[in-house]
Order: C-alpha cells, then sequence, then structure tokens
C-alpha cells in the first residue's frame, strides 16, 4: 500500500479537478508537477495590478450546468464576453464572421444581401471536390472572406501552407447573419475574478503539491508512493517514445509592459496576414476591464515543436491518431495509472471539457467512502 491514494502528476485543470473529488471522497493525494507554479496552462499571475494570462487567452465558456455550477464553487466569474477582431494589412473586422464583418467588407446591410453576396463568390470558385483547406474554406465562405480572415492565420497556426494541408481540417467555418460579436454560443461564459491560479489554489486545497518535480525523472521514487497514478503528462513521453513521437504544436509567447493605459482596446486581437509572424495579441487587462495606468500585451507565435518545448496543441490527424492508439492499447495495461487530460489523452479540449472529463474519470476511480 502507498503513503498515498493517489499521486496526480500535473496540477493543471484536469489534475486539480481530480485532486477537488479525491478530497472530498475522504482520499489522499499528492500532486506534483515539474512546472514552478500550480495552474498549468491557464495560469495567471499578477503584473502592474494586471492578471496575465502566462499561457494564451483563456475564456471560460460551457452549455453545461454541471460544469458552470462546478467551476463557481471556487471563483466568483465576472461577465467577459469573447468579442475578438481580426486585423487584416491594418483592416479591422469582427469576429466570428457575422453581419458586422460583411458590412465592412461589401457594404451589404441586410441578412439577404450578405448570404446572396457569399452564395456568388462561392459560385465563382466552385469546386465539387476539395483536395485541400484552401479549396474547402473557399467553398465554405468564398474568396473574401478566405483571403483575409483565414488563410494567413490558419497557415501560421500550423506551420504549412493552406494549399498543403487536407481539406478535412475545416468541416465548417461559423458563419452568423446577425450583429451579434459573441464568439462563443455557449450559455456561460466569464473570467475568474482574480485569476485562474487562484481558482486552481482554491481545488487543490488539501491535497499536497511538490512543485518543480519530474516524475519521469524520479519514476522509481514516485511510482511507490500511491496505490493510484493519475498522469496527466504526455502519453508518448510517459512511454519513452517507443512507437515515436506524437506531433504537436507549439506557442512561444512575448509579453512586455507598456507605459500607456490602453493599447490595442480590446483583448484579443488576431493579425490574419502571413507576413506578420504572430497569430494575436492578447492585452491582458481587458478580461477584467482593468483601468489600470500601464498595460501588458503578449505575441503569440505559433511553432513547430521539439521535445523541451511546451506541447500545446495535438495534431489529431489520421498518422497521429493512428499512433495515439498504439500508446492507449499500451495505457491500457498499465494497471494502477489513469492517464488524463490533454496530453495524457492525445486530445484538444476547452476547458469545460477538461472539467467535464476530469469529473467522469473521478467518478469511475474513485471509490465511495
Amino acid at each position: 500500500m502507498g503513503k498515498y491514494d493517489f499521486l496526480i502528476v500535473g496540477a493543471g485543470l484536469f489534475g486539480a479537478v481530480f485532486a477537488q473529488e479525491a478530497k472530498r471522497a475522504g482520499k489522499s493525494c499528492l500532486v506534483i508537477d515539474r512546472r514552478s507554479h500550480i495552474a498549468g496552462n491557464i495560469y495567471t499571475k499578477e503584473v502592474e495590478g494586471i492578471q496575465v494570462h502566462a499561457y494564451g487567452a483563456h475564456i471560460f465558456h460551457t452549455s453545461n450546468k454541471e460544469v458552470w455550477d462546478y467551476v463557481n464553487q471556487f471563483a466568483e466569474f465576472n461577465r467577459y464576453t469573447n468579442a475578438p477582431v481580426a486585423n487584416y494589412q491594418g483592416e479591422v473586422y469582427n469576429m466570428p464572421f457575422n453581419m458586422n464583418t460583411f458590412h465592412k467588407l461589401w457594404g451589404v446591410v441586410t441578412p439577404k444581401e450578405a448570404r446572396e453576396k457569399i452564395e456568388e463568390q462561392k459560385r465563382s470558385c466552385a469546386v465539387e471536390h476539395p483536395k485541400n483547406l484552401e479549396e474547402q474554406a473557399i467553398s465554405l465562405v468564398g474568396p473574401d472572406v478566405y483571403t483575409k480572415l483565414v488563410k494567413g492565420y490558419t497557415e501560421k497556426q500550423w506551420g504549412k501552407r493552406a494549399t498543403e494541408l487536407p481539406a478535412f481540417i475545416i468541416k465548417r467555418l461559423p458563419v452568423r447573419f446577425t450583429y451579434d460579436n459573441n464568439y462563443f454560443d455557449d450559455k456561460f461564459q466569464g473570467i475568474p475574478i482574480g485569476g485562474y491560479t487562484k481558482m486552481v489554489e482554491q481545488m487543490l486545497e488539501g491535497a499536497e503539491v511538490r512543485l518543480n518535480e519530474n516524475f519521469l525523472e524520479n519514476r522509481s521514487q514516485y511510482e511507490g508512493l500511491a496505490d493510484t497514478i493519475v498522469y496527466t503528462g504526455m502519453i508518448d513521453e510517459y512511454f519513452g517514445y517507443c512507437y515515436g513521437e506524437l506531433e504537436y504544436r507549439s506557442l512561444q509567447f512575448e509579453t512586455e509592459i507598456l507605459d500607456e493605459e490602453n493599447y490595442q482596446g480590446n483583448a484579443v486581437v488576431n493579425y490574419t496576414e502571413y507576413e506578420v509572424p504572430y497569430t494575436r495579441i492578447i492585452e491582458h487587462k481587458h478580461f477584467e476591464y482593468g483601468t489600470q495606468p500601464k498595460t501588458v500585451v503578449t505575441k503569440e507565435y505559433p511553432q513547430v515543436w521539439k521535445k523541451g518545448d511546451e506541447p500545446y496543441y495535438p495534431m489529431n490527424d489520421g498518422k497521429n491518431t493512428e499512433l495515439y492508439g498504439k500508446y492507449q492499447a499500451l495505457a491500457q495495461k498499465e494497471g494502477n495509472v489513469v492517464f488524463g487530460g490533454r496530453l495524457g489523452q492525445y486530445k484538444y479540449y476547452d476547458m469545460d471539457d477538461t472539467i467535464e472529463a476530469a469529473l467522469k474519470c473521478a467518478r469511475e476511480y474513485i471509490p465511495a467512502v
């Protein structure tokens, strides 16, 4: 028998939810993380009185009331609504594609005019069987929207030209014929007042937490500490890349403090032309309607992942899905190890998806008191 009921590898959102549920069931937990902080990629830190999203913008949104009620136990959420804008060669467009966008592009005023313009554009460049992402996107929204708002941003995100990317990556593009700039359709949306780190601290209360601890470098020491291990790191790394490396996209962040009150007037501005190397600029104070005399901005640069980099987005194409299946088969033989989260399950999760998956996992693996 181990000293703890559970060893949770990773103090991010998945691990924190699992730890909270274990504590409620009267179980003991040790949570370790190789980073110097808790909260994983939703980590926020205070700079100039502003909660800075250290690993990119995180806006909580969900239509799952159980998940919404769950997070509201640990934080008070503000009314922030995600309404990003796109900058293409100095022209600014509302996102997602809506009537404000179409009016700026073509001067149309009514939904009927916008629909007719999009259909006209689609007909002029019709491709019956799109062979790549570019042909697929144009067949969905036409060349104007594609060229100004999709092409460059997508190429930077994936690190490949749109003509080299498979068509299935874009199954649909959100087009709205209303003057509504709210990016998400979800019923609940907001930012935790005081930042995500404070929220995760509440989730982890009652669990022992050790930071700057690398499980894989000290596996023999940690494996005997608990009856069950919840592993939220990279599944391929756990198995020593024995079948090869899964592919990820990584990000680089360039953050600076500016001696001005308001830099760009919005929390998120996407830069959609390929020639601008970053995909977006985040101005953090706008997430909490800040009035501080200074501001903090972050430029976000997508990059190819290599060993040693932080993996942010799994590349869930056919080749990687097949490779993950091999690792998943190994994971099922591990006995007392549970794999969870975006990296452990090699799956893109929004925050609400992560919480839902962690709660499901906790119900399956935490015995009732």
